[in-house]
């Protein structure tokens, strides 16, 4: 493709060559330059792509995209924006020949209900008869082909590289999870979504964003570019975004109380929940095979999304009963007769363990075992947060690592226990061992909550990343004890 045709939409300035010549393709990772490539020059968490300029340089690229000064080179073109990451994602688009232009995105963001969610509305889609693909956490699906997911919302590169793919297999709808990360970055910058989809605002990542008030307008960007959107007005951000979200996007509410979409009479028990979902004057009984008042929030905005889309309210009934998350409230022993179950959850939040917590309390006859940590090299402030709420909630709290990464597990471990006031916990620092002993320690009626991990299959220690998937973990500590 040319140059020019790649920068349309971005406001640039040629410092060097000229803008007629051919692109072979697009990285910002000088590594993977080939002659003749371009190279976007973007700033990263702990690197500044204009340090690595020469590098790309030499390794064949035909043009640099900058946004700082770098030493002109006249083996290559130059160009200078005012972004860098806002010009990656509108060259990407253009170089994919703005595929997402052809397909009708759903956007979902808020700290817990986003994989749920976008699961459930794929789900619903597809029951109705369209062609959907998926963008999330725990994998990235075109149809049925699952692609291995690096992160939750994909660089913008790689992001238009799936939607053209999408493209290209007659894909009706894109569902997507939008991190706040991706909001900040520009990830997503350009994209309209047809429908956006807030969840819930609770602490996390505030390593990244400092502070609530950058989560909370990082979050707020989706709504931005989305043609109608679904806020949950039970959340107290979510009152405050129905009142901040721009008068260009329609608006539906949902609760468990009043709003436009209102779920009455649940009923939560130990293999899903139930509910009766209203709308717009009409009312359907919802039977999930998920439990949880939270997966009720999740059915909402998944079915206030596909009703705004124009999808009937038996198809909705249909894909919400029928649907399979991994790694959310997933009982893995319903196959064993052990007198207590295990529950693996990828809760990793302070409200998300209390979530948990409080589900699985509501159907346990015995006692109440927990088992959770926190990761290393993230906001070290949920830690003693996290402690209290899985001391407090639970009968046996057991404290283990979850991925440490460079830091000393045991450290990690230190600042949970800092918050909790109670005597009713254990400290394990090796995983594995930490699920054998609440299994060992586990009686009839009593329901385990292994946290964290969910449908993740491996461990990021400090020097190597080991497989351990908590399914196979689980399967194998029951073979040895029973």
């Amino acid at each position: 493709m040319k140059l020019l045709e790649m920068l349309q939409g971005i406001e640039y300035n040629v410092m060097q060559g000229e803008v007629n010549l051919e692109v072979s393709a697009v990285q910002y990772d000088s590594r993977k330059v080939n002659k003749g490539d371009l190279f976007v020059c973007i700033e990263g968490f702990n690197v500044d792509g204009h340090d690595y300029v020469e590098s790309a340089i030499k390794n064949g690229a035909a043009v640099i995209i900058c946004s700082k000064d770098v030493a002109l080179n006249l083996k290559c073109a130059i160009v200078k924006v005012k972004d860098t990451r806002e010009a990656l994602a509108i060259i990407a688009s253009n170089f994919y020949r703005k595929p997402s232009e052809s397909i009708k995105l759903i956007g979902i963001t808020g700290t817990n209900g986003k994989t749920t969610s976008t699961y459930m509305i794929k789900s619903i889609l597809e029951h109705a008869g369209y062609n959907v693909g998926l963008i999330g956490t725990i994998a990235n699906y075109i149809g049925d082909e699952k692609i291995k997911a690096e992160r939750t919302t994909p660089e913008s590169l790689e992001l238009h590289e799936l939607l053209y793919k999408m493209k290209e297999r007659d894909v009706d709808y894109c569902v997507m999870e939008v991190s706040s990360h991706s909001l900040s970055l520009n990830r997503v910058y350009g994209l309209n979504f047809s429908q956006g989809i807030f969840t819930n605002l609770t602490q996390d990542h505030l390593d990244f964003h400092k502070n609530f008030e950058n989560y909370y307008e990082a979050k707020l960007k989706l709504f931005k570019s989305a043609k109608n959107s679904i806020i949950n007005i039970d959340d107290l951000y979510g009152k405050k975004m129905l009142q901040d979200i721009p008068q260009s996007s329609e608006k539906m509410t949902y609760s468990t109380e009043e709003g436009d979409i209102v779920a009455k009479n649940i009923v939560n028990h130990s293999r899903g929940a139930e509910f009766d979902l209203h709308c717009k004057g009409e009312s359907i009984h919802i039977e999930l095979s998920i439990p949880g008042r939270y997966n009720v929030y999740n059915a909402l905005c998944s079915a206030g999304a596909c009703l705004e889309e124009g999808i009937p309210l038996e198809k909705i009934k249909e894909g919400l009963e029928k649907v399979v998350v991994p790694g959310r409230c997933e009982i893995v022993t319903k196959e064993y007769n052990l007198g207590f179950d295990v529950i693996i959850d990828y809760a990793h939040t302070p409200d998300g363990l209390e979530n948990i917590l409080k589900t699985a309390r509501e159907f346990t006859k015995g006692r109440l075992i927990s088992v959770f940590g926190c990761g290393g090299d993230r906001d070290k402030t949920k830690r003693p947060i996290m402690g209290r709420i899985g001391s407090d909630l639970s009968d046996i709290a057991v404290i283990t690592s979850d991925n440490p990464r460079t830091e000393d597990p045991m450290l990690i471990l230190k600042d949970i226990v800092d918050g909790i006031e109670k005597d009713n916990y254990i400290v394990v620092e090796n995983r594995k061992e930490a699920i054998k002993k609440s299994m060992e320690i586990a009686k009839d009626d009593d329901v385990i909550v292994v946290a964290g991990k969910g449908h993740e299959d491996y461990q990021i220690l400090r020097d190597r990343v080991i497989h351990f998937d908590e399914r196979e973990v689980i399967a194998d500590i029951i073979k040895e004890l029973f």
